[in-house]
């Protein structure tokens, strides 16, 4: 099935977009998904005004469901769309800043920083110059509408709130070296589903665009522009060496490359959940906020509420955040008990002990045809019942996949349960394997240890992280950490239903 939607190219021309030119939707290649067309409208960076809030919530009221969905990029999706959107209101989008105004290039993945830059009291640069940068020279060559659409970049300025460990083809990680603010260098290498791997090269912030555009440049040199698939540039990497595919970036630039032993990695295990909860700014007795959005789901109506408080009490922005939640930010610190009284009557909140903070789903099976189960349904049903049932002190990341294909979340979670169809006494079950982290990252969900039905679901869960609470060291030990040391054998369903 091939769906059309009007677009407009910068030089203001109506045309028609298909679809079928990319597996990866944009707010000008419109997808269709089982519940209807699927919109991604990219977000640099993940900021977005007041404005552009108001306009998107016009968007998914009038032509979508009447909500928006984060993702793990930080962008932005429209579901449940059964007609084109009317090319003025995209051209109105595109005049607010929202979907990009070359329509070619506007289905290249996200660009990818913390979503607290600028503000984080740890950071060792404000990389918001960066993404705005190669966003625009995207923009302005046309040539690279060549690129995967899954072509990913990420700026890390070395804060509190990384996202250096995010899955992206290419990542600047900063790092100070004698006092110097400098990059490392990390590329997508080896298996699928890798953070990026450190290559040694550093790079002062100034030689990031000129870097990226040679990066970009021989990864053109390499694939057939005009074919419909196109290599990830793990894929390219992989086939010919990225230490070779180096050497061609170099003689692409004026100047060296060079590298530098520093003892740190980009890659990080742990997520210290400062992206949610309220926190100190960089800037004097200014805080942001780390909403908790249910699986990355927000209302019409509660998008435009937050823009209202950003508005009112911040500095007309709202950030989102590639764990699928969102930050108020510029908050006075005399402000803080109106701005979380009126974001709990949105029905939100930002407290981390809230099962959603760490609670991710995909699709399921009602916006996917890949998928065998109904994971939202099936998530919202569990945290409604833990909510009642226990009480957590700390996130626990659990992750609901529809199929092995893993789109919600790359890396391992603490608990992963993965959809599934069996037959029993002649009838289809759903249920999901359950897997828990392990140490060994060759192992893509962690280790499995059982199946459960949907029905059953719950209890284990509530079993599982009732035993951690009760059972790990100390307030401090992280439920990755109890699960290395726990015979997680003792976590079935046959213990607790004979109990």
């Amino acid at each position: 099935m091939v769906i059309y939607i009007p677009a407009l190219h910068r030089e203001g021309v109506l045309v028609l977009l298909s679809s079928g030119f990319t597996k990866c939707p944009g707010l000008f290649y419109a997808t269709p998904a089982q519940d209807g067309i699927l919109s991604r409208i990219r977000i640099p960076g993940g900021i977005l005004t007041s404005q552009q809030c108001r306009a998107i919530a016009e968007i998914a009221q009038q032509y979508g469901g009447g909500y928006i969905d984060v993702t793990n990029r930080a962008n932005l999706q429209v579901r449940e769309i059964h007609q084109g959107i009317d090319a003025e209101v995209l051209q109105r989008l595109q005049a607010l800043g929202l979907g990009c105004s070359n329509t070619t290039v506007d289905q290249i993945r996200n660009i990818m920083t913390s979503p607290t830059a600028g503000i984080d009291p740890q950071e060792l640069i404000d990389t918001r110059p960066l993404v705005t940068a190669w966003d625009n020279y995207i923009t302005a060559n046309t040539q690279l509408s060549g690129l995967s659409a899954k072509f990913s970049v990420c700026f890390d300025g070395g804060g509190i709130v990384s996202v250096s460990d995010r899955i992206n083809d290419i990542v600047f990680a900063a790092v100070l070296v004698e006092n110097q603010v400098y990059f490392r260098l990390g590329l997508s290498i080896g298996a699928k589903g890798k953070p990026a791997q450190d290559t040694g090269i550093i790079v002062t912030p100034e030689q990031c665009l000129p870097v990226l555009v040679a990066l970009a440049e021989v990864y053109l040199a390499h694939i057939q522009p005009s074919t419909k698939y196109k290599l990830r540039l793990r894929e390219l990497l992989n086939n010919i060496g990225w230490e070779n595919y180096l050497q061609q970036v170099q003689q692409r630039l004026d100047f060296s490359l060079s590298t530098r032993e520093i003892e740190i990695s980009i890659e990080k295990t742990a997520i210290n959940y400062h992206h949610i909860g309220i926190h100190p700014q960089r800037q004097p007795n200014l805080y942001y906020f780390g909403v908790v959005l249910p699986l990355g789901r927000l209302e019409t109506m509660q998008i435009l509420g937050l823009a209202e408080l950003a508005e009112k009490y911040g500095s007309g922005t709202v950030r989102l955040t590639p764990w699928q939640n969102l930050l108020l930010t510029d908050i006075p610190q005399i402000a803080i008990a109106d701005v979380q009284r009126e974001i709990e009557a949105l029905g939100l909140d930002c407290a981390v002990s809230n099962i959603n903070a760490a609670l991710v789903s995909c699709s399921g099976k009602k916006g996917c045809a890949a998928s065998a189960t109904d994971t939202k349904g099936d998530a919202l049903t569990l945290a409604e019942y833990l909510k009642n049932h226990i009480a957590l002190d700390s996130p626990v990341n659990i992750h609901f996949s529809g199929c092995n294909k893993s789109c919600a979340q790359h890396h391992q979670s603490d608990i992963t349960l993965l959809g599934v169809s069996i037959e029993e006494e002649n009838q289809t079950v759903e249920g999901y394997r359950v897997y828990v982290c392990v140490d060994d990252k060759e192992q893509k969900f962690g280790r499995e240890y059982q199946f459960v039905t949907v029905a059953k679901l719950p209890a284990l869960i509530e079993e599982i992280l009732l035993v951690y609470k009760t059972q790990r060291l100390n307030l401090n030990e992280t439920f990755r950490e109890f699960a290395r040391r726990y015979d997680v054998s003792q976590w079935s369903m046959e213990t607790i239903e004979t109990r």
